[in-house]
């Protein structure tokens, strides 16, 4: 135990006990736009697993246990190798992501962490090589809607689905 922090049992305690506003049911019309920017990604051309990967990956740097939880699920019914979700937190130190997924990834890190640096000019550069202006667009706006899935979730305190 950390001198300061409470245990674990306490921080459970705490979230099961702490109750907020959820965004849905206090701003439908809100909720509603966002479910139009994931409608929109659903039926674009943007790979199912490019997708699941950016979610997953947005969701890991941004500490969104809900929406982990989610899209690794999500990611394992498609038929996603296990192998890979667990070493996503690592990608770049292994051989199992294909050239555009690790600018996919790329792409994701350096979008979700924009007060770093942003989009840095040799991953934009590698992204344009590799996909044409429409799906490059597709990316940043999957990168774009989970990150705000994820602040909702986080905000709100989004409980874990079984």
């Amino acid at each position: 135990m950390v001198p300061g922090l409470p245990s674990y049992q306490q921080f459970k305690t705490y979230q099961k006990m702490e109750k907020r506003i959820q965004i849905d049911a206090a701003e439908p019309l809100a909720y509603e736009a966002i479910l139009g920017l994931e409608k929109y990604i659903q039926q674009s051309q943007l790979d199912k697993i490019h997708y699941e990967l950016i979610k997953i990956r947005a969701s890991q740097l941004n500490g969104c246990a809900f929406c982990i939880n989610m899209h690794t699920k999500d990611a394992l019914k498609m038929g996603e190798n296990p192998q890979r979700l667990f070493l996503l937190d690592a990608w770049w130190d292994t051989n199992l992501y294909s050239e555009e997924e690790q600018v996919i990834l790329k792409m994701t890190e350096e979008v979700t962490l924009v007060h770093q640096k942003g989009l840095s000019q040799k991953t934009y550069d590698r992204a344009v090589e590799l996909f044409d202006e429409h799906y490059f667009s597709q990316i940043i706006m999957a990168i774009v809607t989970i990150n705000a899935w994820n602040r909702i979730a986080i905000s709100t305190h989004k409980p874990l689905q079984d």
